[in-house]
């Protein structure tokens, strides 16, 4: 099946956010919702969700999933304000728990913090499949850039998070903790031994040097043939020194602080003071 698909980008963190809608029915997923948030204010805002919002509704549609590809350091998750307004499971890997055993020391969240995934509705692992609607949907587990990333193939379609980005981009860093660029370059593997014809929809996009436009839209052939870094058959060895090599050189995304603190805990931000105040905190020296 050829599921329907609608983009949203967010020009803030140039995050793609896609409604995935079954071809013969209503049933839709929402995959990797974004909070807006300026960390200079320490605010949040809706915009971007309530747009993902305004197009369900409008179009009469019922969402069944909120699916994360993995914990997104680079922007926070709407899911649970969502998911309040229009329903819907969030789902993510059952690696989450890795992570949240990881970032729940950095940020020393004591023992209240459930480390557990419980947080989420549904913890996937490789080869699990759910629906929505008629149409299936199929796990691969593609860890590398973090130990819980996911692929969402649905029908004709893969959602690769920050695995792959455009071919003339590359991959995805692996610098995180948790991250390997030789368990990356595994994983890309699974992913284009998917039929060449399957669409890739990648999560972020910034344009390469020479592209004017954003796009998020490709095909596993196009990754094959063309994607600078894994394209033509390029050996794990020759990938794995670019990737940390250029590894070695990237700051740290603006909004990691912030994003891994909520998306840890499925969106929802930690809990509040008794005087109902939210509070997000700042190690030092531990990322």
């Amino acid at each position: 099946m050829k599921p329907e698909v609608t983009a949203f980008f967010d020009n803030a963190t140039n995050t793609i956010s896609f409604v995935v809608k079954d071809p013969e029915g209503t049933s839709c997923a929402i995959i990797d919702s974004v909070l807006d948030f300026d960390y200079s204010s320490g605010r949040t805002d809706t915009k971007s969700a309530d747009e993902v919002i305004a197009y369900v509704r409008d179009q009469g549609l019922t969402v069944e999933w909120l699916l994360e590809s993995h914990v997104h350091a680079d922007h926070l998750s709407a899911a649970p304000y969502i998911q309040e307004r229009v329903g819907g499971k969030i789902g993510i890997g059952e690696n989450i728990t890795l992570v949240q055993d990881t970032f729940g020391k950095v940020f020393n969240e004591g023992t209240e913090f459930q480390r557990d995934g419980s947080q989420f509705d549904r913890l996937f692992k490789e080869g699990d499949s759910f629906m929505i609607g008629q149409l299936r949907g199929d796990v691969l587990h593609t860890p590398g850039h973090t130990p819980a990333c996911l692929t969402y193939v649905i029908g004709d379609a893969a959602f690769v998070g920050d695995t792959l980005f455009m071919p003339d981009f590359g991959t995805a860093r692996c610098d995180f903790p948790g991250g390997s660029s030789e368990t990356l370059y595994n994983s890309i593997q699974k992913i284009l031994a998917l039929p060449d014809e399957t669409r890739i929809f990648v999560g972020h996009d910034y344009k390469a040097p020479g592209r004017d436009e954003y796009q998020w839209e490709t095909t596993v052939g196009a990754q094959k043939t063309q994607n600078i870094h894994v394209g033509e058959g390029k050996d794990k060895d020759a990938f794995v020194e670019m990737r940390d090599t250029r590894d070695a050189t990237l700051a740290m995304p603006k909004l990691i602080i912030p994003s891994l603190q909520v998306n840890m805990r499925a969106g929802q931000m930690p809990e509040p003071d008794e005087q109902g105040d939210v509070f997000l905190k700042v190690p030092v020296n531990k990322i």
